[in-house]
């Protein structure tokens, strides 16, 4: 792995010898959801990906990001080489209106022997994949926990034995997610990483979306649609080719470097038409009554 490459992504050179610790756990995570986007545009793009945890790697590296198996992936990888003690589960996001599952369609990793005055246990739940939830690692203790304007819970999960459940805030796009206990390798996340990339059901080929967290809330874009949840709440759409590539250069740090000009023009051309359809299958706002006279 280029770790030296991957530590100048997340702007932590220094990082390169410093020893395992919480608060260096802490920053490596801040970092990577601030700088690396949760995003899935290769779809849209056409681009094929893998689970790989070095090409997912090389691609954040060369100025893009991924969702859970591509984020959290190269994560483990750059943490392991790094000296951290670093575990792998199957996990699954419970999306709203669905019932909670380990669907395999998540990648967590928890952290190991790394005490500090808030955790002696040592032991931290690390997900830069979750795309508008956790902003730092959570200490893998059941509570309450506020990061910024959202509060998450942890608790032993109901479904996965000796695994644990982290609810969502009630304004985050998901509900929960929960995870299994026991290690596993990045071949049991092929097969769903296939249907999430292709199939017509999946939310990354419905929409094309992006979210970025930070301190004080989180940007996402669904479609055209830009919205802020936390400090600064708005949402806007975007009206031009012109507009889209400027918000993903400028709040989502991703300026397409390895985007031709051509390729860029078919994307803008297929999130257009899928954004007119999305309109045109929208109910539109109920009337106000006319006053009487």
């Amino acid at each position: 792995m280029n770790i030296v490459g991957y530590l100048h992504r997340l702007g932590l050179p220094s990082l390169r010898t410093a020893p395992p610790s919480a608060e260096n756990l802490r920053a490596l995570h801040v970092a990577h959801v601030e700088r690396v986007t949760y995003e899935a545009l290769e779809i849209w793009l056409g681009r094929t990906t893998t689970v790989d945890p070095l090409e997912s790697a090389e691609r954040i590296i060369g100025g893009r990001g991924g969702y859970c198996y591509h984020l959290n992936g190269a994560l483990s990888q750059l943490l392991l080489a790094l000296g951290y003690d670093v575990t792998r589960h199957v996990g699954g996001v419970q999306n709203r209106g669905a019932e909670p599952g380990i669907t395999g369609n998540h990648l967590v990793l928890t952290a190991h022997g790394l005490p500090s005055a808030d955790n002696p246990g040592g032991a931290w739940l690390v997900d830069v994949g979750l795309g508008d939830a956790l902003h730092g690692p959570l200490p893998l203790v059941e509570g309450g926990y506020q990061q910024g304007p959202f509060r998450y819970g942890l608790r032993p999960s109901e479904i996965a034995p000796g695994g644990w459940r982290l609810d969502h805030d009630p304004a985050g796009s998901f509900v929960g997610m929960d995870f299994d206990p026991a290690p596993t390798a990045m071949s049991a996340f092929t097969a769903m990483h296939e249907h999430l990339t292709t199939s017509p059901e999946s939310g990354f080929v419905r929409v094309a979306s992006l979210q970025r967290r930070d301190a004080s809330g989180v940007d996402s874009l669904r479609g055209l649609v830009l919205t802020r949840l936390g400090v600064g709440a708005h949402s806007i759409t975007l009206e031009t080719s012109g507009d889209y590539y400027a918000a993903l250069a400028d709040v989502f740090r991703l300026p397409l470097d390895d985007v031709t000009a051509p390729e860029k023009d078919a994307l803008w051309r297929r999130l257009d038409a899928a954004h007119e359809s999305w309109l045109a299958a929208t109910p539109p706002p109920p009337t106000a009554p006319t006053p009487a006279a």
